[in-house]
C-alpha cells in the first residue's frame, strides 16, 4: 500500500483515536469554549449595557446641569432685580429725607428770619420811644409860645433824626 492510500487498520484504530479524543473534547473541552465564550458575550453585553446607562446618565447630568444654569439664571435675574428695586427705594427714601430735611432748614430759617424780624420791629420801637422821649424833651426845655411852633419844631426833629440815623422814612405798625 502507499503512501497515498492507508491501510484499514491504521483508518479503524485513527478513527478510534479520533472519536475519543473528538468524545474527550466535547465532553470537556467544549463546555469550558463554550463557558468562556458565553462569559466573554456576558462580559461585552454588560459592557455595552453599562455604557448606554453611563450615557444615559451623562444625557441626565447633562439635562441637570442646563436646568441648573437656566435657574442660576432666573435666580441671577431676580436678585438683580431685586438690588434694583432696593437701590430705587433708597433713592426715593433719601430723595424724601432730603425733601424733609430742606423744608425743615426752611421753616427754620423763616421761623429765625421772623423771629429777627420782630426783633427789628420792637427795636424801632423802642428807639421811635426814645426819639419821643427825646423830642418831648427838647421841646419842654424850649418854651415856645404857641402850639403850631411846637408842632413845627417836633416834625423838624423828627425829620432830622429820621434823616441823620436811617436815612429813609419808617412807619411804626
Amino acid at each position: 500500500m502507499g503512501l497515498l492510500q492507508p491501510e484499514s487498520g491504521l483508518l479503524f484504530w485513527m478513527t478510534l483515536a479520533f472519536g475519543t479524543v473528538f468524545f474527550l473534547v466535547a465532553k470537556f473541552g467544549f463546555p469550558v469554549i463554550v463557558k468562556a465564550i458565553d462569559d466573554r458575550k456576558n462580559y461585552i453585553d454588560s459592557s455595552l449595557a453599562a455604557a448606554r446607562k453611563a450615557r444615559q446618565q451623562l444625557s441626565e447630568v447633562e439635562a441637570e446641569k442646563r436646568m441648573m444654569l437656566v435657574e442660576a439664571e432666573a435666580q441671577r435675574t431676580e436678585l438683580l432685580r431685586a438690588a434694583s428695586a432696593e437701590r430705587d427705594r433708597m433713592l426715593a427714601e433719601a430723595r424724601e429725607s432730603a425733601a424733609s430735611e430742606r423744608a425743615r432748614l426752611l421753616s427754620e430759617a423763616r421761623t429765625e428770619a421772623e423771629t429777627e424780624r420782630q426783633e427789628i420791629l420792637r427795636s424801632a420801637r423802642q428807639q421811635v420811644a426814645l426819639l419821643a422821649v427825646a423830642v418831648t424833651e427838647k421841646m419842654l426845655r424850649r418854651e415856645l409860645q404857641d402850639r403850631t411852633a411846637q408842632t413845627v419844631l417836633a416834625g423838624q426833629l423828627l425829620d432830622e433824626i429820621e434823616h441823620s440815623k436811617y436815612g429813609t422814612t419808617c412807619t411804626p405798625d
